[in-house]
């Protein structure tokens, strides 16, 4: 079983029937987890990869009623490493 994650961000919140749906949705064969952070308007879904794939799941949350807008990436964008300072001074003349 290879587990795999993926989240997205979505518009409007989940109606009561789009909840529903989504509890029935854990049935799924393949679907481990849904996690719903309302704050930061995401779902996170963890699912098995040898059953399904990122096209499925985000089919899946479609019919239950979610309006999905993008997937986000898991990982944060991290901030651009600082480049070393270059010094001044010339470099010596070989021998």
């Amino acid at each position: 079983m290879t587990q795999l994650e993926v989240l997205y961000r979505y518009e409007q919140h989940p109606t009561e029937a789009a909840m529903l749906a989504l509890g029935n949705a854990r049935e799924v064969y393949g679907v481990r987890r849904i996690h719903i952070d309302k704050e930061w308007k995401t779902i996170l879904v963890e699912y098995d990869a040898t059953r399904l794939n990122k096209q499925v799941v985000s089919q899946l949350l479609r019919r239950a009623g979610v309006d999905l807008v993008e997937e986000m990436p898991l990982i944060p964008p991290q901030p651009p490493a600082e480049t070393p300072a270059t010094s001044a001074a010339p470099a010596a003349p070989a021998k």
